[in-house]
């Protein structure tokens, strides 16, 4: 079961990853998933993004990654479960650091790339990024596919978790995403996209929607995408508002 009612619905982008996007991004998303500088970006960008989502009032979150900047962490890494666990605190409390001096408390983390992609089938790496998000801030809620691994290792370790869909990626028949080594892997057709979005909010446990910040024409996609979710009766709202506020621990 989801954590949030299917009425409701969060938008979120990848964003500090410094493809240009991010400022017209955060006038249509309602959560954004910060690069934290292991794939892309740096403290300043950190900082500068987190600005950004202040001014517009979207939720921040973390967006850790394997240690790969080369590949802009889209490469599978075979890293021991410690070191997994460690990369993901390190990354986390980078941020909320930075967070904190500017006021702002960490809503969520959203693992990056390949290592979202590894964790949804993988329970050692899933529960490896659900421990280090716990040590962290068990208030933090952990996005991923859902009825995958990862969602299943947040739940597991106590984690509120948050199910995702995205409108940018094609899918397999087993609900997993095409890898991008392979061609269509990308939704680059933005009426194509907007055909499926619908349906894709209301797939069962669907909580938040992905645009991500380096698709061509991602901001313009972005507005587009709320205003078909509006115009079809979701609530647009941050994965907080729209339900997980008393999940927070004191």
């Amino acid at each position: 079961m989801s954590d949030i009612k299917a009425v409701r619905v969060d938008l979120n982008a990848d964003v500090g990853e410094e493809c240009g996007q991010d400022a017209a991004l955060m006038r249509c998303i309602t959560s954004a998933n910060v690069a934290c500088g292991w794939h892309a970006g740096s403290v300043a960008t950190m900082r500068e993004t987190i600005r950004l989502a202040r001014g517009h009032r979207v939720a921040v979150g973390a967006h850790p990654s394997f240690p790969d900047r080369e590949h802009f962490g889209r490469r599978a890494m075979e890293l021991p479960t410690a070191q997994i666990t460690d990369m993901v605190i390190r990354q986390i409390d980078a941020l909320a650091g930075i967070a904190a001096e500017e006021g702002i408390h960490l809503q969520h983390v959203k693992p990056h790339g390949a290592l979202y992609n590894v964790a949804v089938r993988d329970r050692r790496v899933s529960d490896a990024i659900a421990r280090g998000i716990a040590s962290v801030d068990r208030s933090l809620i952990l996005l991923g596919l859902p009825g995958s691994e990862l969602t299943a290792a947040g739940k597991a370790i106590g984690l509120p978790t948050a199910g995702e869909a995205f409108a940018d990626r094609a899918y397999r028949p087993d609900g997993t995403l095409v890898p991008r080594t392979e061609p269509g892997s990308v939704i680059e057709d933005p009426t194509e996209v907007l055909a499926r979005i619908v349906s894709l909010a209301e797939r069962p446990g669907v909580d938040t929607i992905c645009v991500h910040g380096d698709t061509p024409g991602a901001a313009e996609l972005a507005s587009k995408i709320r205003a078909a979710l509006e115009a079809a009766h979701f609530e647009v709202r941050s994965l907080l508002s729209a339900g997980l506020g008393d999940e927070r621990a004191s």
